[in-house]
């Protein structure tokens, strides 16, 4: 018996240190509210968009590749969601002048929020942490007109993300 608790120890321990983070929201469910500023200091929130798709991305870092190639991709197809009937917005933890320096430098023609406090990321259960250091996990978030969660897509592909989006929002719609 000794010999069992002594194998469970560190599980149970590790679970204590380690911190909780909220589930992630799953299709059906209403997308939780947030106000926060984008890289011009304006202040959104989903229901701004309401009446409208809303593809909602968390991304880790601005100016790391993969979060580079994210953002070009969505920009590049932005046109694209536009015309399908969704706007595009991106999360990080990033301040808002970071999200500045990123958006000017790719010229991206959508809100890039700053989620600084981790308190969205949190709420969206994309909030991860490694070595000590806080990120969005790549994740993206389809929402619905109303306001619930279409669709989920978790450990995205940076390349691949927004055709998905793109394909799930047209089957999404014709079933509707």
């Amino acid at each position: 018996m000794r010999r069992f608790s002594l194998a469970v120890a560190p599980v149970l321990f590790a679970g204590l240190l380690a911190p909780a983070f909220a589930a992630m929201p799953a299709a059906g469910q209403p997308a939780p509210a947030f106000h926060l500023q984008d890289q011009n200091g304006h202040w959104q929130a989903p229901s701004d968009h309401r009446g409208r798709w809303l593809v909602l991305y968390f991304y880790p870092k601005d100016f790391t590749p993969g979060c580079t190639t994210e953002v070009c991709t969505f920009r590049d197809d932005v046109l694209k969601l536009r015309k399908a009937g969704a706007d595009v917005v991106g999360v990080s933890l990033d301040d808002v002048k970071s999200h500045a320096q990123f958006a000017r430098k790719y010229h991206v023609p959508f809100p890039l929020l700053s989620d600084a406090d981790r308190k969205v990321a949190e709420a969206y259960g994309v909030l991860s942490s490694h070595g000590g250091l806080h990120y969005a996990r790549r994740t993206t978030f389809l929402i619905d007109p109303k306001g619930n969660v279409a669709k989920v897509y978790e450990d995205v592909d940076p390349e691949k993300n927004s055709a998905q989006v793109l394909t799930d929002l047209a089957t999404l719609k014709a079933a509707s």
